[in-house]
């Protein structure tokens, strides 16, 4: 507990709250998990359409043709994510955040089950399809894992916990990449396995989900059911004594009965929201157009290009990535509350920064001097540490921190839209996409418009 004068709902980790933060980040681990699958068994999937093509019309497909389905393939992910991202608002206040993440997992095990059986079925159009509503899935996940979080998690653990949600994304990239490995799923055989397993988590989600609370505070201040919440508060905190934070809410309730439920347009046209709405989309930006997509999309051909002639070692370089990002997603968790959420973004974007520009002047000298390609390699998996400092995490916690209930499902699902939009627009323009840019326009904003939201009430 941190010294001074305590927070309401300043708590210790119960196994209940536990449950429930390790439940719904299975939906981030979805997330992650098919963020990196589609990557490693990319040349065994076109030859797949190649054939189901031949066997079809007698013609195998033209190269254009075959990389024009395939972008498409990868990409329509990220049009299932803004839907998602465009409906979770809406999504979260209907039906509510825990039951809203369980139904989010029918869509997961539908597109499971189309990919998965698209080998047998024949038709490559089956991995489209279950891709978009596996995003769709996802996009809806990425806005109502950190709201869940945010709102049943105590003030002092609120920004260590809510850090789990990027954890979940990471282990989900991972496990994808490990699983990926020819030697295990990345091959002819394993394939359609790989791409079914999206369908596990969901399962386990429905299985686990139903035994921890509601949110809460969703409870009190949106649907004014006060015993519920209360009972869900206790559940949580392990303890009867929860009338300090149950009051905390309803002085947020009171204070959020004079700012009705917003849509989108409605926060748009409010003057005193736009501001924290510029660094939610700013933030969100700052983590997509970083040049993080890179790193995660294009990292065995950028080891290669930097001198690492063996693929398989460029492969298992690729699943270092990976665990580089659980592992310092794991350092970041006790650091989220001690040194707060601007300092740590702003940490890892300057050092993404300076990275950046190091690994641009190296690769760009190692055909003429042979030991930069260390340097090359060094630099990007430091590019990955300064991102799990702190810009893979905090865009995902800090909208849900900055806005009260009343906007804040609109504000997280546009925070979400945004995220997605730029996720998409990367994967579809890059390479020539110059980081530097948009890391000094981010930096620059934030630095002037993002204030500290570590141990503070959400009314603060």
């Amino acid at each position: 507990m941190m010294e001074g004068s305590p927070q309401p709902g300043s708590r210790s980790l119960t196994w209940r709250l536990t449950l429930s933060v390790l439940s719904a980040i299975l939906g981030s681990f979805t997330f992650g998990y098919n963020t990196g699958v589609i990557n490693a068994p990319q040349a065994i999937i076109e030859d797949f359409m190649n054939y189901t093509q031949l066997e079809r019309s007698g013609n195998i497909m033209e190269e254009g043709t075959k990389s024009i389905i395939w972008g498409f393939a990868v990409a329509i992910f990220a049009v299932g994510g803004m839907t998602g991202g465009v409906l979770a608002g809406w999504w979260s206040h209907v039906f509510g955040r825990k039951i809203g993440m369980l139904l989010c997992n029918v869509f997961t095990i539908i597109g499971a089950a189309l990919m998965g059986t698209s080998q047998v079925a024949k038709s490559y159009e089956m991995i489209i399809v279950g891709r978009l509503v596996v995003g769709l899935s996802c996009g809806l996940f990425t806005g109502l894992v950190p709201m869940y979080i945010n709102e049943v998690a105590p003030t002092n653990l609120r920004g260590a916990l809510g850090t789990l949600h990027q954890l979940g994304v990471t282990v989900g990239i991972l496990v994808s990449q490990i699983l990926g490995i020819p030697e295990i799923l990345g091959n002819v055989s394993g394939w359609p396995i790989l791409l079914g397993i999206t369908g596990a988590p969901a399962v386990l989600q429905l299985l686990t989900l139903p035994l921890c609370p509601a949110s809460p505070r969703h409870l009190l201040i949106d649907k004014s059911k006060e015993k519920e919440a209360r009972d869900a508060l206790v559940a949580l905190r392990g303890s009867q004594e929860v009338e300090e934070e149950m009051e905390e809410m309803r002085q947020e309730k009171k204070a959020g009965e004079k700012e009705a439920k917003m849509n989108l347009i409605q926060l748009f046209r409010t003057a005193t929201l736009r501001q924290p709405l510029l660094v939610s989309v700013v933030m969100h930006l700052s983590q997509q157009l970083s040049g993080i997509l890179v790193v995660f999309y294009y990292s065995t051909s950028l080891f290669t290009e930097a001198g690492i002639d063996d693929q398989k070692l460029a492969s298992y370089l690729t699943v270092g990535v990976g665990g580089i990002m659980v592992i310092m997603t794991f350092v970041t968790i006790p650091l989220m509350d001690r040194a707060g959420r601007r300092t740590l973004h702003l940490i890892g974007l300057l050092g993404m920064l300076v990275l950046g520009i190091l690994l641009t002047i190296s690769m760009a000298l190692q055909n003429l001097v042979q030991w930069f390609s260390y340097i090359s390699v060094a630099s990007a998996l430091l590019f990955v540490v300064f991102f799990a400092l702190g810009p893979g995490s905090i865009p995902w916690m800090i909208v849900a921190e900055l806005f009260s209930q009343g906007p804040r499902a609109a504000a997280v699902s546009f925070g979400v839209l945004t995220n997605w939009t730029a996720n998409f627009a990367v994967g579809l323009a890059f390479p020539p996409m110059q980081v530097k840019a948009f890391q000094d326009l981010c930096m620059n904003n934030l630095v002037l418009n993002l204030r500290n939201s570590k141990n503070k009430l959400c009314m603060q």
